[in-house]
């Protein structure tokens, strides 16, 4: 293992940590040396850098070549592993080609909390050109990670960016070693600071009486709660879906529990009786007793985006087209199965 890979595993392990960076599964670090990339593996936590073996080596020089020809076998890049430095099998990436396209050496791309309330507006690109200024950046709209993303990233793509927004979706930093990446994410993160609203707490006993009875729990994270108790938070949650990671774990949008209706109930009427999460206006909210970790990750951070964004301003949802291409999509179907496991 090269010094550089160690400090690579060392970076995804603090920022995995955190949820203000990333959550549960969502997130991805990558490294090119001597004509191989290697990029966290599609369904591992960078929680676990220095635990598991969570890298998957990747031949770069063909990988661009199929990138180039908009080869169908870019969707997985699983044909571009190094099979013999890949003992479980594991799949790279879903966006693997995103790390491949940008030249710097060490690429990190985290699904930060506040990057997300301000990459969900729909004037994002206008609003932070000021936060930005200074550094070498692009705004990149939203596209579906894998090929889509890869092709609106090299549509924006110039000489020198080494700072990405992508649209409802996240932050990528590039840079030549990992020390670099590092201060620069801390950079940017910082330009990009946003007060949260303070969180509310639960009403306890409302929650225990609205899932009695029923396959729903109160949620632990007492952060959770902000969702359903906050009022602004409340109606920006139930008006749609912002980022992908909260379709494929949470589903699209938020179900709020209709007065005097059973949890159980209201998880069937809404056409998914597994359905993980649900919200008791005012009171907090309810996660299905086998949400996964993934999913218990996501809920905190929908809480922690929403109280982020203010009343004033505009926000772009997923479309539904968009979030049903991202639940069929096989790739993160894959990601899911991995969580439940």
């Amino acid at each position: 293992m090269s010094s550089e890979l160690d400090a690579l595993l060392a970076l995804s392990e603090r920022i995995g940590r955190d949820p203000a960076l990333v959550q549960g599964p969502g997130g991805n670090t990558s490294i090119k040396e001597d004509g191989i990339m290697r990029i966290k593996a599609s369904g591992t936590w960078l929680a676990q850098a220095r635990e598991k073996p969570i890298m998957v080596p990747v031949r770069l020089d063909p990988l661009m070549r199929a990138i180039a020809a908009d080869e169908p076998s870019t969707e997985t890049s699983q044909a571009f592993v190094v099979a013999a430095e890949n003992p479980l099998q594991l799949r790279p990436s879903i966006e693997t080609t995103m790390h491949a396209v940008l030249p710097q050496k060490v690429v990190v791309h985290v699904h930060c909390v506040e990057t997300i309330a301000w990459a969900a507006r729909e004037d994002a690109r206008h609003v932070l050109a000021a936060r930005l200024a200074g550094f070498d950046w692009a705004f990149v709209p939203y596209a579906r990670p894998g090929r889509p993303l890869t092709r609106a990233i090299l549509a924006n793509l110039t000489p020198g960016i080494d700072v990405l927004v992508l649209g409802n979706h996240g932050l990528v930093v590039a840079a030549d070693t990992v020390a670099e990446a590092e201060a620069l994410l801390a950079a940017a993160s910082e330009r990009l600071r946003l007060p949260a609203r303070p969180v509310c707490g639960a009403q306890t006993i409302a929650l225990a009486t609205a899932a009695e009875g029923s396959c729903y729990r109160p949620a632990v994270d007492p952060a959770v709660h902000a969702l359903a108790c906050d009022p602004l938070s409340f109606l920006i949650a139930t008006a749609g879906s912002y980022y992908p990671d909260h379709v494929i774990f949470l589903g699209p949008g938020a179900v709020a529990l209709a007065e005097g209706r059973p949890a159980d109930a209201m998880a069937a009427l809404a056409g998914r009786p597994n359905l993980p999460m649900l919200l008791v206006e005012g009171a907090g909210v309810l996660l299905h007793a086998d949400a996964t970790a993934g999913a218990q990750a996501m809920a905190r951070c929908l809480a922690d985006v929403t109280a982020r964004i203010s009343a004033n301003v505009r926000l772009r949802r997923l479309s539904a087209v968009e979030e049903d291409t991202l639940t069929g999509w096989d790739a993160e179907k894959y990601r899911q199965a991995l969580d439940r496991n």
